[in-house]
């Protein structure tokens, strides 16, 4: 029988091809019982949740980036996709001219895999970049959703990480990609935590340090997100694939993350009035949001009644924000803030925490994650080459 012939095809932001573009991973990925979509209104948008959709113009990435879109097709029949992108904020914080794919999704077909990232290859190259890397979800800055899952597929992601077949990492090394850099993620389970010997350590280091520490204020919501931001830009600055977070992409994260947040579990530290640090833990909305793929479906208000009915009673706990100004760095604050948000978060029901995403060369969050009686559960891989 003869194999059906591939065509690519091209489009941007604003053609009615972006809905297919949003809704095939939905069924190239149908009955898979750990994948974890965004929510249709973090890519398409939404007047009714307020939301900028990532695939639209209105989202603040696009205000320093161009894109493009590609869909592959096997017999007219839809079989992947792929994004190319330049951002220009990030060439410009590097010097560099490294062009990106991502929204990369794809059948067990090494062929339309290629077909996919020769568009997007050649695309980059029209615009004049030298190497491509990917994929995330337009980029590779640290704080998007990226990566593709080389190890730990039996283990459902938590919000904002990627699942995969595991065949992808197959598809992409057989394109001629190579290793740019992997993300762990430590699992920690809070019944193995020495909790016991923290408090012993973080009690004297509170004292020695005169560390004063306070949870988030939902009052003052978007003026916390802002002090977050502000000690991740400076505390992240040195770690590869960094780039500052704007105002704008602050708010976004902030219309993101508010429905979910549990305050108790966000933990900034001050000295002398100066913040220092910030360990911000967000109940896993994966774990009501995650697919039931049953009759009456998995629509944005099915999945979010879910997330409303569950949101305080959801066990695991993904260690998003963990960033030490480099001044007060070796002081031992993590000790004192994760003791504190483990002293909270035990007895309402917490019970797993996830450090993630980590470089796989910062030994020092690495190490602590150890410390806390974590070990690396599942494995990211960021791939790149010259073009």
């Amino acid at each position: 029988m003869a194999i059906e012939q591939l065509t690519v095809e091209e489009f941007g932001l604003g053609d009615p091809r972006i809905k297919e573009f949003a809704r095939l991973p939905w069924v190239l990925n149908h009955g898979d019982p750990c994948w974890t979509p965004p929510l249709n209104a973090d890519l398409l948008g939404s007047k009714l949740l307020g939301a900028k959709g990532m695939l639209t113009a209105e989202h603040p990435y696009h205000k320093h980036a161009d894109v493009t879109h590609f869909i592959v097709r096997r017999g007219g029949r839809a079989v992947g996709r792929v994004s190319a992108a330049v951002n220009h904020r990030f060439n410009e914080y590097y010097k560099a001219k490294i062009g990106f794919f991502g929204f990369y999704e794809v059948e067990n077909d090494p062929e339309a895999s290629a077909a996919l990232l020769d568009a997007a290859r050649a695309w980059l190259l029209e615009r004049g970049m030298t190497s491509m890397r990917g994929p995330g979800e337009y980029s590779n800055a640290t704080h998007e959703r990226q990566g593709v899952l080389i190890d730990g597929f039996e283990f459902c992601p938590t919000v904002e990480l990627t699942h995969n077949p595991p065949y992808y990492g197959d598809l992409l090394d057989g394109y001629g990609l190579d290793k740019a850099k992997d993300y762990v993620a430590y699992l920690v389970p809070v019944d193995m935590t020495p909790i016991d010997r923290i408090g012993r350590v973080a009690d004297k280091i509170r004292k020695r340090e005169h560390i004063v520490t306070r949870q988030a204020d939902m009052k003052h919501f978007e003026e916390d997100v802002r002090l977050v931001i502000q000690i991740y830009n400076e505390a992240w600055a040195d770690n590869w694939g960094y780039l500052p977070i704007t105002e704008d992409e602050a708010d976004a994260l902030a219309e993101t993350l508010k429905p979910i947040v549990d305050p108790g579990l966000v933990r900034f530290a001050f000295i002398d009035d100066e913040p220092v640090a910030v360990f911000g833990g967000i109940p896993d909305p994966n774990w009501a949001l995650r697919p039931r793929w049953k009759w009456y479906g998995d629509s944005d208000a099915v999945r979010l009644a879910r997330l409303l009915a569950v949101r305080r009673h959801i066990p695991r706990v993904r260690i998003m924000f963990f960033g030490i100004r480099p001044k007060w760095r070796r002081i031992g604050v993590d000790a004192v803030l994760y003791h504190e948000c483990f002293s909270y978060g035990y007895p309402r029901g917490y019970r797993e925490g996830e450090p993630s995403l980590l470089l796989e060369d910062n030994v020092m969050v690495r190490r602590a994650s150890a410390t806390m009686g974590g070990h690396q559960y599942k494995t990211w891989r960021i791939y790149e080459m010259p073009i």
